[in-house]
């Protein structure tokens, strides 16, 4: 079948070198070289929805389109999702340790960021440690999370908060008791509205600054997101970061990004977490 050839067939050097521009000038993920058979696959699945059958067909309609719809199709198939809730927990910990700190100091107001959000068990598993730091508030304290993506496709999922019994293990038991209900018969548990209503969801593209935040901000998790994007884009977003970021606020990345060079203007508190000098 037509249909088969799809993601079986190579894709040219050619074709995959223009792909490889538009992500990388839409999003700021770099493609490396040898890439063409991820690209084949990720695209794959769009082309047959469209009724494509060559790559070059799927780039020319990719072009054409002056609506700004199709490259965000694009970008919802080659973007990497790879999450789940309390993913690398030290920084959870660390959330509830410095949110506890402050609130003892006074602080009633906060704002937090989750950059990559995904499909949003990073907001959610923020929200459970910040519901729980709460609880030791002697009067009203203002949360809210900001949780973006370039992903269409994963915010959506963000939003419906809805995940099978698998995804929720990572949970603790007792948070999971607090915080997830069953969702009808099939299974799955839904986000009670006690943590949807302290996270607001958006579209954001990272690599494009300024961003329409005023800040100031208390702590980021950017994790796991500049292992895609090269060193102009790094600091582009590590720059922009430390504006919104308030002094003392705390920057999260991921365990395995080596971001050396880049942060000057961070000082390191331990491995993967960073304060605004």
């Amino acid at each position: 079948m037509v249909i088969g050839l799809v993601s079986a067939r190579e894709m040219d050097t050619h074709v995959f070198e223009k792909f490889r521009n538009i992500v990388y000038e839409k999003s700021g993920i770099f493609l490396r070289e040898g890439k063409e058979s991820l690209v084949c696959a990720r695209v794959g699945k769009r082309m047959r929805d469209l009724g494509l059958d060559e790559h070059h067909d799927y780039l020319e309609y990719l072009t054409k389109d002056r609506t700004g719809e199709e490259v965000v199709h694009l970008l919802d198939a080659i973007a990497t999702n790879v999450t789940s809730f309390f993913r690398e927990p030290n920084h959870f910990d660390f959330l509830g340790e410095v949110v506890s700190r402050w609130i003892a100091q006074g602080q009633s107001r906060f704002r937090f960021w989750s950059a990559a959000c995904s499909s949003g068990e990073e907001p959610y598993s923020m929200a459970m440690v910040l519901a729980e730091t709460l609880q030791t508030a002697g009067s009203p304290v203002d949360v809210k999370i900001l949780a973006t993506d370039i992903s269409t496709r994963m915010l959506e999922k963000s939003r419906q908060g809805i995940y099978d019994a698998e995804r929720i293990k990572t949970v603790p038991a007792a948070l999971r008791g607090r915080y997830l209900e069953r969702h009808r018969d099939n299974g799955s548990y839904a986000v009670k509205e006690t943590l949807r209503r302290l996270i607001v969801f958006k579209r954001l593209n990272l690599s494009d600054p300024p961003f329409p935040l005023t800040g100031p901000l208390d702590i980021v998790f950017c994790r796991n997101v500049m292992i895609y994007f090269d060193n102009t884009v790094r600091k582009r977003l590590l720059d922009e970061l430390h504006r919104l970021l308030k002094p003392g606020g705390y920057l999260m990345v991921g365990h395995a990004e080596s971001l050396t060079g880049l942060l000057s203007d961070f000082k390191s508190v331990s491995p993967s977490i960073y304060i605004k000098r």
